[in-house]
């Protein structure tokens, strides 16, 4: 699934097309997909892993699942896109995702506090939310889109990971200074993922997502499916603290 640093990767890519009209759509999704025909687009955003596609009355939403992907100016021959975009000139191709309109403003729709990449990101309403639910459990609480918008299973692996706590710890038994260290990660890490992925070196600088062996103590992780998400999970049992 493409997590948040992701999409404003693609974001970045179709930057072209902003102020374009969209000439005609094709694609096996349900949607009305002829109202787009016509259109000029205003704006691409995204918002966690939404990719946004802003047009004058209504905006498309484009959510890239567990399996999705994207081709611009290019597609796949071997597979019917969800939804393409043609402009003259120019392609945007979505594949394996879920699309949809969205009637109202984005501002009323979207929470551009929480989404960990956006400049409008708010560490204190994170940590204001994370308190709100001492129950959840710190695997569940990265994943949470609400919190932590954009977040993915790689990136709370890695935070984890990094920041030593174990993927079963309850948020509100994490001390102060811990909780405002997963925080702080989870931003710094996104950060980190976007420009490693950029230059195609993002698996090189993964820590513990697949490994089999942790790099501080030389012994196996764990492998396990965690929390009410059921995602995988990869943590030392020796390293990562369980508070």
């Amino acid at each position: 699934m493409p997590e948040g640093p992701s999409i404003v990767i693609l974001k970045e890519q179709a930057s072209g097309f902003a102020g374009r009209t969209i000439a005609r759509v094709d694609g096996n999704t349900t949607i009305e997909k002829e109202r787009l025909a016509g259109q000029r687009i205003e704006a691409l955003r995204s918002w966690g892993k939404h990719f946004l596609v802003e047009l004058p009355d209504f905006t498309l939403r484009v959510h890239f699942m567990l399996f999705g992907s994207y081709r611009i100016n290019e597609n796949k021959s071997w597979a019917v896109p969800r939804l393409a975009l043609h402009f003259e000139p120019g392609e945007l191709n979505f594949y394996a995702c879920s699309v949809r309109f969205i009637e109202e403003p984005l501002d009323l729709v979207y929470d551009w506090w929480a989404d960990v990449m956006s400049p409008h990101w708010d560490p204190a309403l994170a940590r204001k939310r994370l308190r709100s639910v001492p129950d959840m459990l710190a695997c569940d609480a990265l994943l949470d889109q609400d919190i932590f918008a954009g977040v993915g299973n790689i990136i709370k692996n890695e935070v984890l990971f990094r920041i030593r706590v174990h993927p079963l710890s309850t948020v509100g038994a994490l001390p102060a200074p811990k909780l405002r260290e997963l925080v702080a990660e989870a931003r710094h890490y996104s950060f980190d993922f976007y420009e490693w992925k950029k230059a195609f070196v993002l698996k090189k600088h993964w820590l513990a997502h697949t490994k089999r062996t942790c790099p501080r103590c030389n012994i196996p992780f764990v492998k396990a499916h965690l929390g009410r998400t059921n995602r995988r999970s990869f943590f030392c049992e020796n390293c990562q603290v369980r508070y």
